[in-house]
């Protein structure tokens, strides 16, 4: 009975844990091996969308492209081969019927019946949600910045009515140079980890589905310029990018889940919310009303 016992207890000890293809790009992360991290991504990237899972595609050959993107070493080192495929692979996905695509077209297509004041509120109301989620990633080693993003937000809505100060205007700079540097680090796509309560712990560079941190730079950086013309007495440029798709947490929900993302209730709540953001800036809202809306998006709980 003893010589059962210890046999039992030797296999259970000795039984190795096996690891997803997914988990496995961790042990790169770890050691630190960009470009061994890179190609794992494209592979994955790359074997996904050979059996037809898009969205999953979509995700990695992304990350892939992200990574090797981000330092002239890893580019070299990663090969034109593999680069060359993985970019005609990812202009391929883009024609494909996939959230990923179809939301940046739906919005975009209904930001052309805004005038610029109402889009540059919708996407200030988007860039409020992911206040809550800044405030616990910016925990993570090199990510301060994203504990900023309540003052920016507030700072943008004050300065859509009244003159901005110089502090105001430097401050706003500092945020965006400061997301579009960490948007192309190690601390980025090498960063760490935040628990989920009842889900998979989320990942930093879960944020390079519709390139949030980049679409924050980019929204940021367009409200520079608009200050910037209207203390000249310019015509101010019109508002950017896709920043009202940026809290959308696509690529978590796909990477966690496998899942279609349009099978995610949180998904769909994020859509919905899109959707009535839209109708409240269409009508003539007031400041005291958007004010409101601010403050509940900035407590919100995007993984709920």
């Amino acid at each position: 009975m003893r010589g059962f016992i210890r046999r039992i207890r030797t296999r259970f000890f000795t039984q190795k844990v096996v690891k997803t293809p997914e988990e496995h790009t961790f042990d790169y992360i770890r050691v630190r091996d960009w470009v061994g991290y890179a190609k794992a991504c494209y592979e994955l990237g790359a074997a996904f969308m050979d059996s037809g899972e898009m969205h999953r595609a979509v995700l990695w050959l992304h990350r892939a492209d992200t990574i090797y993107s981000a330092q002239d070493e890893i580019y070299e080192a990663v090969g034109d081969e593999l680069i060359n495929d993985c970019t005609e692979r990812i202009g391929r996905l883009e024609e494909e019927p996939l959230l990923y695509n179809d939301i940046l077209t739906k919005t975009e297509e209904m930001a052309e019946q805004l005038e610029d004041l109402p889009y540059r509120m919708w996407g200030l109301l988007a860039m409020a949600r992911v206040v809550p989620l800044g405030y616990r990633l910016d925990k993570l080693s090199g990510c301060e910045v994203l504990g900023r993003l309540e003052w920016a937000v507030d700072t943008v809505f004050e300065t859509l009515q009244q003159p901005c100060t110089q502090q105001q205007y430097e401050g706003l700079t500092e945020v965006c140079n400061a997301l579009y540097e960490l948007s192309d680090s190690e601390y980025f796509f090498g960063g760490g980890l935040m628990e989920v309560a009842g889900g998979k712990p989320f990942h930093l560079f879960d944020l390079n589905g519709m390139m949030t941190l980049l679409e924050i730079n980019c929204y940021l950086d367009n409200h520079l310029r608009y200050l910037a013309a209207k203390e000249r007495g310019e015509q101010p440029p019109r508002t950017d990018g896709n920043m009202v798709s940026a809290a959308l947490m696509l690529d978590y929900y796909v990477r966690t889940t496998g899942q279609k993302p349009e099978d995610c209730q949180p998904i769909q709540s994020e859509l919905k919310r899109i959707d009535r953001d839209y109708d409240f800036v269409r009508c003539k809202f007031t400041w005291e009303d958007a004010k409101l809306k601010l403050a509940m998006y900035k407590r919100i709980n995007l993984f709920a």
